[in-house]
């Protein structure tokens, strides 16, 4: 429970509103003091173009890119790489496309479930169609550097002044219009101007490092071909001995994906099970977590997908049992196993050391064997991530375990396209690894200068 002392000027300017969770608000408080302070603010209505958002319509998916646009959610803007999540959405069935279309230095905020995570659009995801839970702002660089404002409204202080705007008790929502009153501080331009650049550099750092895996995976289709494997309805025979084989599984996905996976391998290739080139397949460790203010970062399966994924992280104490089990090391592959699994990444030096949920499966490759960066590579192709899919079991929960992971064909490239797979893997990961090092210092700066607001 908290107490505090609020004046009686702060009911009467906002609606006489008397919510406790209002006025106690963290961010609200320390920005009512630096206003005391006689530090500047303006509403961010004021310093922007445009607050809005793309309206509400019936969303009709498609199956061919050729009809369709890629399609993102507020959940799925925060992703590394929001369009491997993408669906497509109807060309012809979806209104006011360019309300609904996302352009370069946009800046987006999440506005229904979870409110106030924070996007900026890079050109790679200019023309995106977002959803009508993302709120977008039309920044203008007249009035306020794009790249300050992102790292303010990226701070705590300002998503918990968020926060104080929500209303709905099933479903959180923020609306355009309030959030246009959220106070932006104005602090000197030559603070600004230093700000603004790490986020630019940051931003045009990711665009590359996607595109460089990007050019990885097609690198590695191009020898192995795209894979066109769905699970959709089909009708197939299995033989009895196939069943019998490994795991002896008789589920229909299972046997019926890896055939048709099998009909797609080159036969001209080497192929070599996961297992054999792993030094360890396994799950972290389980237990009850201790959360902490200051402690180790710890991320769930679907945490380890985010581009910034240790600036909001949850915190476990550094005394938890078997905490050294859960941590991850440089290169280690992370493989989500429960509800949506397959999502695939690699450890670079931003996450090593950081504590992963045992929902998260951990393939450490033998380097003596083959580098670890080229088996990334692979599992982000489609034929790597059917594999995995077709592999999953379950029908509440799909899974996946060590063994499975284990059991999966590892084409055997030439040395000299390993070698540009490794380099252009090895360039991502250095580069996404720097773009989120810059944007935390971007970040950094403005929490360090919210914190002197609050000296008396």
């Amino acid at each position: 429970m908290q107490v505090a002392k609020i004046n009686s000027s702060s009911i009467t300017t906002n609606s006489f509103m008397l919510k406790p969770n209002f006025h106690m608000n963290f961010g609200k408080r320390r920005i009512e003091r630096a206003i005391k302070q006689g530090l500047e603010f303006k509403p961010l209505g004021e310093v922007v173009n445009k607050v809005f958002t793309g309206g509400i319509f019936k969303r009709v998916f498609v199956d061919d890119a050729e009809y369709g646009l890629p399609y993102i959610s507020a959940q799925h803007m925060m992703n590394s790489n929001p369009l491997d999540v993408a669906k497509i959405i109807s060309k012809k069935y979806t209104p006011r496309q360019d309300d609904m279309s996302l352009k370069e230095n946009q800046i987006l905020v999440s506005c229904a479930g979870t409110v106030g995570n924070i996007k900026l659009i890079t050109k790679d995801l200019e023309g995106v169609i977002g959803s009508q839970d993302i709120i977008r702002i039309d920044s203008d660089n007249n009035k306020l550097l794009y790249g300050y404002l992102y790292a303010f409204l990226s701070s705590k202080t300002a998503y918990a002044y968020i926060q104080s705007f929500i209303y709905g008790s099933v479903v959180p929502r923020i609306e355009p219009n309030t959030l246009r009153k959220l106070p932006i501080p104005i602090l000197p331009e030559e603070f600004q101007q230093r700000v603004h650049n790490l986020i630019v550099d940051s931003a045009q750092l990711r665009v590359e490092a996607n595109k460089l895996l990007k050019e990885a995976v097609e690198v590695f289709e191009s020898e192995i071909g795209e894979s066109n494997v769905n699970h959709s309805f089909q009708v197939g025979k299995v033989s009895s001995s196939k069943i019998y084989g490994f795991q002896k599984r008789f589920d229909s996905q299972y046997q019926l994906g890896w055939n048709a996976l099998e009909d797609e391998m080159k036969q001209q290739l080497q192929y070599r099970k996961l297992s054999s080139i792993a030094s360890k397949i396994f799950v972290g460790g389980r237990g009850k977590r201790n959360y902490v203010e200051n402690g180790v970062p710890f991320l769930s399966s679907s945490d380890m997908m985010l581009f910034n994924p240790k600036r909001t992280s949850k915190k476990i104490s550094a005394s938890t049992q078997g905490l050294e089990q859960m941590k991850v090391g440089l290169h280690d592959i992370l493989i989500s196993r429960s509800g949506t699994v397959g999502n695939t990444v690699i450890v670079g030096k931003d996450l090593e050391g950081t504590v992963i949920s045992e929902h998260a499966l951990r393939l450490v490759v033998n380097e003596k064997e083959i580098s670890p960066l080229y088996v990334f590579a692979f599992l982000k192709t489609k034929f790597g991530l059917k594999t995995m899919e077709s592999s999953s079991f379950g029908s509440v929960i799909i899974t996946l375990n060590e063994d499975l992971i284990g059991n999966i064909n590892l084409p055997i490239l030439d040395k000299t396209t390993q070698e540009l797979i490794v380099d252009k893997v090895s360039r991502y990961i250095e580069k996404y690894d720097t773009a989120t090092e810059l944007e935390n210092q971007a970040i950094d700066l403005i929490e360090k200068e919210i914190d002197q607001w609050q000296q008396s």
